[in-house]
């Protein structure tokens, strides 16, 4: 019957199975830290007026919703998903209060060192809140920027002409690109 070897750890003199770091696991976390090159603290555009994220497109999403943490989770620089290394264990939302703009997530990561010992460290990633207003807001609020006014007219007493027309539009859905109609 062969046995592994053992080996004390270097720093706090635990016999432990031979490992090329000479360190028990819970050493091995005090010195190692996996963290690193994780960038922390991030920028996240919003739109005060309508309330959406700037992602590429702008989405609505409700706060601490899991399209929220998608998009968040999406501006994280230093991990990557076809990683083998490090993977992202657990992150979850931390309070804040919600006049002070900032977001934060807490984010658990887990590296396998050696055969043996797999790290988990936690950190917290901070996420400052900008306002910046969306192209559709922006359109709405200054004067003179379409491309195109229509005027439609009719001198009849029926208005079935203009219901068939706002059925169309609905129907095309050309309404996502109006900024007002008036009467």
């Amino acid at each position: 019957q062969l046995t592994s070897p053992t080996i004390l750890c270097c720093l706090c003199s635990v016999p432990i199975p031979s490992n090329p770091f000479a360190m028990c696991v819970n050493c091995l976390s005090t010195q190692v830290d996996i963290t690193d090159g994780i960038t922390r603290n991030y920028v996240v555009h919003w739109c005060r007026n309508c309330g959406r994220y700037q992602k590429p497109p702008w989405l609505m999403v409700r706060p601490e919703s899991a399209e929220l943490m998608s998009l968040l989770l999406s501006k994280v620089r230093g991990i990557s998903k076809n990683s083998a290394d490090r993977r992202i264990v657990d992150v979850d939302f931390v309070y804040t209060e919600p006049h002070s703009k900032r977001l934060k997530l807490k984010m658990t990561v887990e590296k396998e060192m050696y055969t043996q010992a797999v790290l988990r460290q936690s950190f917290i990633l901070e996420y400052v809140v900008q306002n910046m207003q969306c192209p559709d807001c922006e359109r709405s609020f200054t004067e003179h920027v379409w491309t195109a006014v229509v005027q439609c007219r009719q001198k009849v007493r029926h208005k079935r002409t203009f219901l068939r027309l706002e059925q169309l539009i609905l129907k095309h859905n050309i309404c996502k690109n109006v900024l007002g109609v008036k009467e």
